[in-house]
């Protein structure tokens, strides 16, 4: 509890910063960029973003039905329940003009990774936008692994060194799709993303181009600071809870925790189907925002 209790002053410091304020008797964040580290930063990454060599992948269909990436699966049964999550969160995005969405859960095992993949390749089946999906569940980064893919460049290569980002991208065989993974697990993640480099970043990608999508993939939140560290640096959240696992007192406990985050509704993940008996997926969003 002392690395939450950390990571919710930081987020309130975070939050006076943003505000024009510090709070009082408290210096700035350490991670705070300076101008020009910001400026070199944002050059290089928007040179590695626009760089035409992300690598491109082939994913089977029968690894697409393994994984469960349903909403890639064309006639899939369950393949409406993403596009009804999907048309929910683009309302409230486009109501408040937002472009960034992080998505987590209160324990392990709630399926909140499986989540933001299909959601983000739902979103990208939108002609009218992109989608770039980021791995930062740092702790332990899985996103590659649902597309059989094992990268040889990930995100804690990209904010541990010098390599330029392009280098670390990959597309699957899903248009308007991009995917930052993450490779190998980093044991000082809450500090990593928070770090000047990782801000950069975020910024970057939030605002370079503005018909971008950047859905985040967040580690649980009674399990780690990272969530809580990063709220406030993404527009919004959204809550995954499984039906028959996610315990309310898990999840009161994790709203709780990010009462100062726009937390824009919870998704109910593994609930019984009316149809088959039982489906891996029916989804339902509440808007809290």
């Amino acid at each position: 509890m002392e690395r939450i209790r950390k990571a919710l002053e930081q987020a309130e410091r975070q939050r006076a910063q943003n505000a024009g304020t510090t709070p009082a008797a408290e210096e700035a964040p350490a991670t705070q960029v300076t101008e020009r580290e910001e400026h070199e930063t944002a050059a290089q990454l928007a040179a590695d973003l626009r760089h035409s060599r992300t690598q491109a992948i082939e994913v089977p269909h029968r690894v697409m039905l393994d994984n469960r990436l349903i909403a890639a699966v064309p006639d899939h049964e369950l393949r409406d329940s993403y596009r009804m999550l999907r048309t929910r969160v683009l309302q409230i995005l486009r109501q408040n003009q937002w472009n960034s969405l992080a998505v987590t859960g209160p324990t392990a095992g709630c399926g909140k990774t499986l989540t933001a993949i299909n959601l983000a390749i739902s979103l990208a089946m939108e002609v009218t936008h992109t989608v770039l999906l980021v791995d930062l569940d740092l702790r332990k980064p899985s996103i590659h692994e649902y597309f059989g893919f094992r990268p040889e460049k990930g995100l804690s290569d990209y904010l541990q060194g010098d390599m330029p980002l392009y280098q670390a991208l990959f597309s699957p065989p899903i248009e308007r799709l991009t995917l930052l993974p993450s490779r190998e697990p980093i044991s000082n993640s809450s500090e990593m993303l928070r770090s000047p480099k990782m801000l950069a970043l975020v910024n970057e990608v939030k605002h370079r181009y503005p018909d971008r999508i950047v859905i985040y993939d967040l580690p649980p939140v009674l399990a780690a600071d990272d969530a809580l560290a990063f709220a406030p640096y993404v527009d919004a959240m959204l809550m995954v809870a499984a039906a028959g696992s996610t315990s309310r007192d898990d999840l009161q406990q994790a709203l709780e925790l990010l009462k100062d985050a726009k937390v824009i509704g919870t998704v109910l993940n593994k609930a019984r189907s009316p149809k088959t008996g039982y489906g891996y997926l029916r989804q339902r969003t509440a808007a809290t925002a």
